[in-house]
């Protein structure tokens, strides 16, 4: 199936897919992804689980989570939605959970036995006290990170408690070279034979801006200085980063084309995404095939 980058995506049932912030993790021969239903525009509607063999068809698997109560209310913004499975199998849902008026930043937490749901609500917290809003996951060695954006004081790299259902400790924290030195969001991370890559979008809000990419040999640092990693007043071809998925043939990088007076159309950007060494290259293409990413 062919990928047209800057185009909404059908699911199975001919709806436009969710896939807004989206979170995706492997699920046997299939990539699960976790988004955003934006029916309600900025308030929260749903958490949609989709699965797909190819990034270009997607499959309906059901909401994971639906408003409820509380944090989850209809009247709360429920973003960037990343899962992770523990070591004993539960899956973990983790999301920014917010005002309308972003003042509560917040992560909270939800359980499931299955990737697709239905899952439980347990809470939110401000790790350690701090900020939290856009978030990404990571993990490794059957340890769970939350990367987290906290313009206070930068982008943080937590470690999760075993349970992954709260913060455990301050693993790095990141912030850009020029002035204000405040960190990026939208942050996710992956590893390359032996560097991790960050990436990571400046707080513009719905504005889109050139996003940055930093590395290092351990995840405590040192961290490289920030750099662009697709052409310079690109604005990420018109994108900002959601996700970096590894794949068999490499990488691919999934974008938000944010249309902030219709979010429910909002476009994907997905793009076949080069990593070499400490070297992170995104090139456009009107089209292309999965398999060659």
């Amino acid at each position: 199936m062919t990928i047209r980058p800057g185009t909404t995506f059908l699911d199975d049932r001919g709806r436009v897919a969710q896939l807004h912030g989206i979170g995706v993790q492997r699920v046997g021969d299939r990539w699960f992804a976790w988004g955003e239903d934006k029916t309600a525009g900025q308030t929260f509607t749903a958490v949609a689980c989709y699965s797909t063999a190819d990034f270009a068809t997607w499959r309906f698997e059901g909401n994971a989570l639906e408003a409820a109560d509380g944090d989850i209310g209809p009247d709360r913004v429920v973003e960037r939605p990343k899962a992770l499975r523990r070591p004993d199998g539960t899956w973990v849902l983790l999301l920014h959970i917010d005002t309308t008026d972003y003042a509560a930043a917040r992560v909270g937490y939800a359980v499931s036995d299955r990737p697709e749901g239905p899952y439980r609500y347990m809470g939110s917290e401000r790790p350690l006290g701090n900020v939290s809003r856009d978030i990404g996951v990571y993990q490794e060695a059957g340890i769970g990170y939350l990367l987290s954006e906290d313009r206070d004081n930068g982008l943080h790299l937590y470690r999760l408690r075993d349970d992954y259902l709260a913060v455990e400790s301050i693993v790095a924290t990141l912030r850009q070279q020029m002035r204000p030195e405040i960190g990026y969001e939208s942050p996710t991370l992956v590893k390359h034979e032996d560097r991790y890559h960050l990436f990571g979008s400046d707080l513009t809000g719905w504005s889109l801006n050139d996003n940055m990419h930093a590395t290092a040999g351990t995840l405590e640092g040192p961290w490289s200085p920030w750099r662009g990693f697709a052409p310079a007043g690109s604005r990420t071809f018109d994108s900002q980063v959601s996700v970096v998925v590894p794949v068999d043939s490499g990488f691919i990088y999934v974008g938000d084309r944010w249309q902030s007076d219709d979010l429910f159309h909002s476009p994907a950007v997905i793009l076949p995404l080069r990593i070499d060494g400490d070297s992170a290259v995104l090139e456009w293409r009107d089209a292309w095939t999965p398999g060659e990413a």
